[in-house]
């Protein structure tokens, strides 16, 4: 009986944050220089959908309005949909592995390693692609495999990776890896408007070609993550109570870090470096879910993705028509509650 009341609740939750999130999208999309209703938006919408859209009237449409909805908004705004849901369900799942809220993609030193992937290809200009992915989404993943790989292998004392060593592992190995951008940036100059590109990180002139490409492999690794979230409930209560319950603690490890680093890498690939949105969203979704997650998760990748279109449109509206790289946003909201974090965790260091 309780599992039932839970369910529904789940599903209302999940009903209501997925409106919250094609209503975001739906405003978000009027908001510009050019004059465009919220009406207009989802009509342009309906009317690509098949079926549906001999039923939609978008003759009121002009040719410019509808170009700039589905041409320049809507993939930016989806863009940033995907690019939220993966960066936050990846800091919540690497959370729960770790049992500590302090834990991100960005403080693991998995998107610097990603960025360092990316920078080098652009240096090399390796731009031709394999099965679908770009030589900068291959090297953004390779480089935040090797990130991931140095700092679990840092952390690791002995058959235990604790919690603390892990986190200043990563913190030590993205300072190291930015580092390494950095001075790639300086002796490549040519090249250092397209890294900082990277190391700032923007959504801006994306078009449909990155959401057509990558969002079927991010939806499929988010999904899979999905699978995990029971494994990460049983581990929460120890590992050593995991294995009596039959989970494989280290295998079970190794896949949530795995699929988090490339749901991560192919983000990362997309937009550059956009610190702390794994960071802020799985721990403000815990205080309203709870800790379970099965609901935490696709909670979080929605509620990611509405950040992602609400800071995004601060980033290109706040001092228009001049333009704020959105990874800006997200240090300045994520900075701040990082430090609180620490603060409120800091007995247990």
């Amino acid at each position: 009986m309780k599992d039932n009341i839970r369910i529904r609740s789940y599903g209302f939750t999940m009903l209501v944050l997925v409106v919250l999130l094609i209503l975001m999208v739906g405003i978000t999309a009027t908001i510009g220089s050019a004059s465009i209703s919220t009406i207009d938006v989802y009509r342009v919408v309906a009317s690509k959908i098949p079926v549906l859209g001999e039923l939609v009237d978008s003759n009121s449409i002009t040719p410019s309005q509808h170009s700039i909805i589905w041409s320049v908004r809507l993939p930016r705004l989806l863009l940033g949909v995907i690019v939220g849901a993966g960066l936050s369900i990846s800091g919540a799942s690497f959370q729960g592995l770790l049992k500590n809220p302090m834990a991100d993609p960005y403080i693991l030193g998995i998107s610097s390693g990603a960025a360092l992937g990316a920078a080098i290809a652009i240096i090399l200009k390796l731009e031709a692609a394999f099965l679908g992915f770009s030589g900068i989404s291959i090297l953004a993943f390779v480089g935040a495999l090797i990130a991931v790989t140095l700092v679990y292998n840092i952390g690791r004392i002995r058959s235990q990776v604790p919690v603390t060593t892990l986190l200043l592992a990563g913190v030590a190995v993205g300072q190291f890896l930015t580092a390494i951008t950095s001075l790639l940036m300086v002796i490549y100059n040519r090249d250092m408007t397209k890294i900082i590109y990277w190391t700032l990180g923007s959504l801006a002139g994306k078009g449909w070609n990155p959401i057509t490409t990558m969002s079927v492999p991010i939806i499929a690794a988010m999904v899979i993550l999905l699978f995990f979230s029971r494994d990460i409930n049983i581990m929460l209560t120890g590992e050593e109570s995991a294995k009596s319950l039959g989970v494989n603690v280290e295998r079970i490890k190794v896949y949530i870090l795995l699929l988090g680093t490339f749901i991560t890498s192919m983000a990362v690939s997309i937009s550059g470096i956009i610190g702390f949105v794994g960071l802020i969203i799985p721990h403000i979704v815990r205080l309203i879910v709870g800790p379970d997650h099965r609901i935490l998760l696709p909670a979080s990748a929605v509620v990611g993705s509405i950040f992602m279109v609400f800071t995004d449109t601060i980033a290109r509206t706040v001092i228009s028509p001049m333009e704020i790289p959105v990874g800006i946003i997200t240090a300045i909201f994520g900075g701040p509650f990082f430090i609180y974090l620490l603060r409120s965790k800091k007995k247990a260091l």
